[in-house]
Order: C-alpha cells, then sequence, then structure tokens
C-alpha cells in the first residue's frame, strides 16, 4: 500500500502510473522551452532551488549541474523514494517527503521554487501560496507550470475529460493573486505510437483518449502551456 502524507492531494496521473508517466517526462518539451524561459526570469546558478510535487525525481538532476542546491519536495512517499534513489549520487539534491501547504523547509530557505504540473491548479491552492511567501527569500522567484486548457487540441481533450474546470476562472485567481504569464508552445515528442497511447490514456477519460489517439499522427503532439511567476 502505498504511504501518503496526510494532507496529499491526489495525482490522477503519475500515482497510479508512475512508469507511463515516465514516457511523458521524457517527451514533454524537448527543446528546454521550460527552463529556458525561467531562467531568463531568474537564474538558479548558485542558488537554493526547490521542487514542488517533484514525483520520481525527473527534472532534479538537471538544475543540480549549476543550483548550489536541489530539494524535491514529494507527498507520495513511494515516489519520494524512488526520486532519492535518482539522485542518490548527485551531492547536492535532497528529496523529503511533504505536500505544497506544509513545507518540510525552513523561513526564508529557497532562491527559486518551481511546480510543474502540480498543486498550484487556481482556485483552493492558497496554502501553497503562503506557504511559498513562506520559505521563499527576497530577491527569489516562484513558478508554476501547468496547460494552457484555453488553446490547442491538448487543451479541448482536457476541457472534455474536466469539464468543471474553467481557464477563464483560473486566469482571474492568478491575476488577482499577482503573479505574471507567459505562454509557451511545448511539444511532446514520443518514440513509438504505443508510449503516445499510453500517455494520452493517463491524461483524459477513456472514451476522450481514444479520440485523441484517433485524431493524432505520427510521434508529435502540440502542448501549449502556460509559465506564471512571482518576484518576492
Amino acid at each position: 500500500m502505498a504511504r501518503i502524507v496526510s494532507g496529499a492531494i491526489p495525482s490522477p496521473n503519475i500515482w497510479n502510473s508512475p512508469r507511463v508517466y515516465e514516457l511523458e517526462n521524457r517527451a514533454v518539451d524537448p527543446d528546454g522551452a521550460v527552463d529556458s524561459a525561467m531562467r531568463e526570469i531568474r537564474p538558479w546558478d548558485g542558488a537554493t532551488m526547490l521542487d514542488i510535487g517533484c514525483g520520481t525525481g525527473f527534472h532534479l538532476p538537471s538544475p543540480a549541474t549549476t543550483a548550489g542546491r536541489v530539494v524535491g519536495v514529494e507527498p507520495h512517499a513511494d515516489l519520494a523514494a524512488m526520486a532519492a534513489a535518482r539522485c542518490a549520487a548527485l551531492r547536492n539534491v535532497s528529496v523529503r517527503t511533504g505536500t505544497a501547504q506544509s513545507l518540510p523547509l525552513p523561513d526564508a530557505s529557497v532562491d527559486v521554487a518551481v511546480a510543474r504540473w502540480a498543486y498550484f491548479f487556481g482556485p483552493g491552492c492558497e496554502p501553497g501560496l503562503r506557504e511559498l511567501a513562506r520559505v521563499v527569500r527576497r530577491g527569489g522567484a516562484a513558478f508554476v507550470v501547468d496547460l494552457d486548457a484555453s488553446r490547442g487540441a491538448f487543451g479541448r481533450w482536457f476541457r472534455r475529460s474536466v469539464p468543471s474546470y474553467s481557464p477563464e476562472v483560473v486566469e482571474r485567481f492568478w491575476s488577482g493573486q499577482g503573479w505574471q504569464r507567459r505562454e509557451l508552445d511545448l511539444r511532446m515528442v514520443f518514440e513509438s505510437r504505443a508510449d503516445l497511447a499510453a500517455v494520452l490514456r493517463i491524461e483524459f477519460t477513456p472514451e476522450v483518449a481514444e479520440a485523441a489517439i484517433a485524431e493524432t499522427t505520427g510521434l508529435e503532439l502540440a502542448y501549449p502551456n502556460i509559465l506564471r511567476w512571482r518576484h518576492f
């Protein structure tokens, strides 16, 4: 039975299908557009970087090449253990179990915080935003990377799968919180049609997933995202 920190909000994809989600991580953003955009806004060379909802730690090794310290926080203890094993040889990387709304870190201990497709989806994430304000030092920045459900086929498939989701409500929320935004035109590039189909089946309802698979030709998908950020 999975060990999960109290108060964690379940993830519908990586928690249930970590091996398939690994395929998704490998496919997303082969151009490195997310990291390039974040580094333009707030570089992390020599800094302490926090990855919130780090999952199996896929995104921890890359910033560790230049950051002074990288901390991954993940509420699913089994995934956190995978992340720790993945980064065992990296002396400046540590992984902790914890939630976005109760980060296991001291006040003003982080220079750059990043959440990729985790927790910060709009209304309801205020406890996590308060935690960001607590742990990020003055002069630091926090980033949230998320799907732009208002654009493209991927956004349309998402809205069909989650009809209660309103991109307009989400935008009003982040604007009201004072965060800035930038549209990112990311790609997913897969090694096989089987990998593509497996990923779509963990992202959407069965009916929508099959329609998305049929609609998609080749091995590449447009994946519209939004990068949000706030300086502290």
